[in-house]
């Protein structure tokens, strides 16, 4: 047992959230005779509280990582450039969802995040144009044919 590392301190604060939010649960009002709103958010907070516990005990029994120098900003962005390509997708994503709404949105920002990723041959960004619209579309589909969920519209997909 090695002690308080970052990634158990991360596990502590995440296991704070998890109980700050698993008790805002409590307030959400429950009509008669229906299944309680607050049961889908609490059933995910258990899940998503097993996690972290498993991912504490981990954290606890690690060893301490090695320092290791990156070479300065330049280096942490090329160690870090996944997550940033994928956080600002992401932001992007969130700024075009108003205007394009959530299918349009959606697939660009699947393909756009495949194709950054992954390969960029013409063969892998074929596929990765199809998958994502299989993917988003049969999502998009499922969600607003099948399950009657209200998601951002755009004046392309307003009459669907």
């Amino acid at each position: 047992m090695q002690g308080l590392n970052r990634d158990t301190l991360i596990a502590i604060f995440l296991l704070i959230v998890c109980g700050v939010f698993f008790y805002n649960t409590i307030g959400i009002k429950a009509f008669p005779e229906q299944m309680s709103p607050a049961l889908w958010p609490r059933l995910i907070l258990s899940v998503l509280t097993v996690l972290v516990l498993i991912y504490l005990f981990q954290s606890i029994m690690a060893a301490q990582p090695e320092r290791v120098s990156r070479g300065g900003f330049i280096g942490w962005l090329k160690y870090y450039q996944n997550p940033i390509w994928c956080f600002l997708c992401f932001f992007i994503f969130l700024i075009l969802l108003p205007y394009l709404g959530m299918l349009i949105s959606g697939v660009l920002f699947v393909f756009v995040l495949m194709t950054i990723l992954g390969e960029r041959t013409p063969r892998s960004i074929g596929i990765n144009l199809v998958s994502a619209l299989f993917m988003v579309g049969g999502m998009w589909l499922l969600f607003t044919q099948a399950l009657g969920v209200i998601l951002p519209t755009s004046m392309f997909t307003y009459a669907f």
